[in-house]
């Protein structure tokens, strides 16, 4: 016997230490980046190789096996869709019982094809069966060529005489084999998202998770960094970016298999979820996206930015709306006089549109504080005699546009649809209610409240066609998890998801260029599965100045600019100049109350808003490069530049106080043309303060990304924002 497994063994190894005679290697590639199937003579897939894109593509028959470091003893370590049992031993990306009640699957290759999925995009199908069942698998890789990002999901379907359990069902299942893995992963909480942690991934299985429900990503965000051999740089080393487009539950492994080759899969989370799939019907996965680089973090960042204002976000090569929030004015207490002197007032600041957040409805329990009235989209009578129409209708007498708050998903226990409809609410029959943010979660697995939630906003447009800015938040994570109306309770948290994309993507098909927030408490539901129907989202209820840097220097590893919403509020000890630099990074907006701002403020702000106008466009498109980290000195330093290179927006902030801090030597710049020359123009300057800059020397970009410059920021210049604009 023990000949037998040498010489098994032995054959494996000289089977897998390259293509064999007959082999079928699918390629799905970008401009720099290849991932390769190999389909062996048992039609087993395998991925071979995920980096690179090789110049010959005949050599990709010439990659040995998987990066093998001894011996598979299943020969599947690196499946490209690994499935439970049989022979598996590893973390499996599909698990299922079979209608007859046989738990183990096996996936053979059948076919795949290519073919143009739009402008530089190629959709790459390879089908999946199993020999013994009805029972198929089709993986679906979408490579978008110019910007170097694959998207892959796959679908689910069978034929089988009865029902199928689905317990695991991935989206991908990638195989990165290296000497040392990096994964930067990021966590938080309300007012504290996106903290990042850098740690090697060692033999054993890592997990990124969410059970939240709704605000998937309020403690564990579904996006990450995995750098190979060395920690992940800015500007160097090999890094692969990706994050899930899913606003659920998720659940991300990272598998360091025997052979210290990785795995890693991704999708929706398996907790509570198992999914009864009824022959003929076909079950489909979120899309995983991801991006590889081997010049750093910096590059994989662009490559996603790239795409989502192309290809994901709504108009995200468009345009966006500055406004002014009466939250921090008004809070509760307001009434029409109120409101239509702070339209006058956004129209003296010089933003676009004016946004009335919560506490306009509800009249059985008016909404004047945070325990009543979710539900009830009447305005409040007393508050609003008039209604929304005659807002609408006064912000626009005064120059700008108007916005209205709602979170349509969630519900009062103090209201009339409560009352109306307790059937309509996720709780549990026999248990004590409990509430997050004293709400409760309405059933968006029931077509009726699906109809109910696109009917809030659907109505409140029909009314009011001119209103500029729908911000749709959504407070409550899901506690008592039971639907009275869902004949299957474990797809509650799958269905919760798919309803509420049913009710977004029809209001997206009847309002397509509607500006909509995407708003959840802060950051608690930031991903690509949401972003595809709203065109911005609130990074963090935390607007201090100096927190946001930190914030949004890491949302900004996965989502662009234009998306980010940003705005200046008197949160946090900074003055106005660095709330509002910082802010500037994004969509910008304001959460003031602009009679309280003194003179040398309110001109600062106006003149702010003007050149934030002439510059959004370079900022919201152009690639940004991140220069110095708040995590590793004193100052974070980062720029955008802009297609053809000719302008430049800089903005570097002190970030820590000590002794002598500041910008004590040149940064180097990043993304310029060498053979251009630059001058260097300093914005924001406060009234009644002088630059420090000379405006009138040209330096190339050579000399500025060789030598770089000195901003000089200290703790009399906490921030500055400077223009670098090619010299003609």
């Amino acid at each position: 016997m023990q000949r037998f497994l040498v010489a098994f063994f032995s054959l494996v190894s000289v089977l897998t230490a390259q293509g064999a005679p007959g082999d079928t290697h699918i390629a799905i590639e970008t401009r720099k980046t290849a991932l390769v199937i190999r389909v062996d003579k048992e039609q087993n897939p395998t991925i071979v190789h995920f980096g690179q894109r090789l110049s010959r593509p005949d050599e990709y028959a010439q990659i040995p096996g998987n990066g093998k470091r001894g011996e598979d003893y299943t020969g599947i370590y690196n499946s490209v869709y690994t499935p439970a049992g049989s022979r598996n031993l590893l973390e499996p990306a599909i698990q299922v019982t079979h209608a007859d009640g046989n738990p183990s699957l096996d996936l053979r290759y059948v076919r795949h094809e290519s073919k143009p999925a739009g402008e530089g995009v190629v959709l790459t199908t390879v089908y999946l069966k199993d020999p013994q069942y009805p029972f198929e698998v089709t993986l679906y890789y979408k490579a978008y060529q110019n910007e170097d990002v694959i998207e892959q999901w796959s679908t689910i379907r069978h034929t089988e005489k009865k029902n199928v359990t689905l317990h695991k069902y991935a989206s991908a299942n990638l195989y990165i084999p290296a000497q040392n893995y990096y994964l930067t992963h990021f966590h938080g909480d309300w007012a504290n998202e996106m903290n990042p942690t850098e740690e090697p991934l060692t033999e054993g299985i890592k997990v990124l998770d969410s059970k939240l429900g709704t605000r998937a990503d309020l403690f564990q965000p579904p996006s990450f960094l995995v750098a190979l051999n060395q920690p992940a740089q800015e500007d160097q080393g090999e890094v692969m970016a990706g994050t899930l487009a899913w606003s659920g539950n998720y659940q991300i492994a990272f598998e360091v298999d025997p052979l210290h080759n990785l795995r890693m899969t991704a999708g929706i989370n398996p907790y509570a979820s198992a999914y009864t799939l009824a022959p003929g019907k076909e079950f489909v996965t979120p899309a995983f996206l991801f991006t590889y680089s081997n010049t750093g973090k910096g590059t994989a960042s662009r490559s996603l930015h790239r795409w989502a204002r192309k290809f994901r976000i709504p108009q995200g090569q468009g345009d966006r709306l500055t406004l002014l929030n009466n939250w921090e004015a008004t809070f509760f207490d307001f009434n029409e006089e109120k409101l239509t002197g702070l339209f006058k007032d956004g129209k003296k600041l010089g933003v676009d549109l004016f946004l009335l957040d919560d506490g306009w409805f509800g009249n059985k329990y008016p909404r004047n504080n945070d325990k009543t009235a979710l539900g009830d989209w009447q305005e409040n009578v007393n508050k609003l005699p008039h209604g929304l129409g005659y807002l609408v209708k006064e912000a626009e007498n005064a120059g700008i546009k108007f916005g209205i708050w709602l979170e349509p998903e969630m519900v009062s226990p103090k209201s009339e649809l409560y009352e109306k409809h307790t059937d309509w609410v996720l709780k549990l029959p026999n248990r004590q209610e409990y509430y997050y943010r004293n709400q409760l979660v309405l059933d968006l697995t029931n077509p009726k409240v699906q109809d109910f939630v696109y009917g809030v906003v659907d109505n409140v447009m029909t009314k009011n066609p001119t209103i500029g800015y729908i911000k749709w938040d959504c407070n409550a994570v899901i506690y008592n998890a039971f639907s009275a109306t869902n004949p299957n309770p474990s797809h509650l948290y799958v269905e919760y998801v798919q309803g509420l994309y049913k009710v977004v993507e029809r209001l997206r098909a009847k309002y397509p260029t509607l500006p909509m927030m995407l708003c959840s408490g802060g950051g608690g539901r930031v991903d690509y599965g949401a972003l595809r129907y709203f065109t911005e989202f609130w990074p963090s209820d935390n607007t201090d100045g100096l927190e946001r840097v930190f914030i949004q220097w890491n949302y900004s590893y996965f989502y662009p600019s234009i998306a980010t919403c940003n705005h200046v509020t008197d949160w946090g000890k900074q003055p106005i100049k660095f709330r509002t630099d910082v802010a500037m990074m994004g969509k910008m907006g304001y959460d003031i109350v602009v009679s309280k701002l003194d003179e040398k403020e309110l001109q600062f702000s106006q003149e702010a808003l003007k050149t934030y106008e002439r510059i959004k466009n370079v900022i919201w498109q152009g690639d940004m490069f991140r220069l110095a980290s708040p995590y590793t000195g004193d100052v974070a330093s980062l720029m955008y530049v802009n297609e053809a290179r000719d302008r430049a927006v800089w903005f570097t902030y002190l970030t820590k106080n000590r002794y002598k801090a500041g910008s004590v030597a040149p940064i180097r710049l990043q993304g310029l043309d060498p053979a251009k020359n630059y001058t260097v123009r300093e914005l924001n300057v406060y009234p009644g303060a002088r630059s420090a800059i000379n405006n009138t020397t040209a330096y190339s970009g050579n000399y500025l990304m060789t030598v770089g410059f000195n901003p000089n920021v200290d703790a009399r210049r906490t921030s500055v924002v400077l223009e670098l604009t090619e010299a003609k």
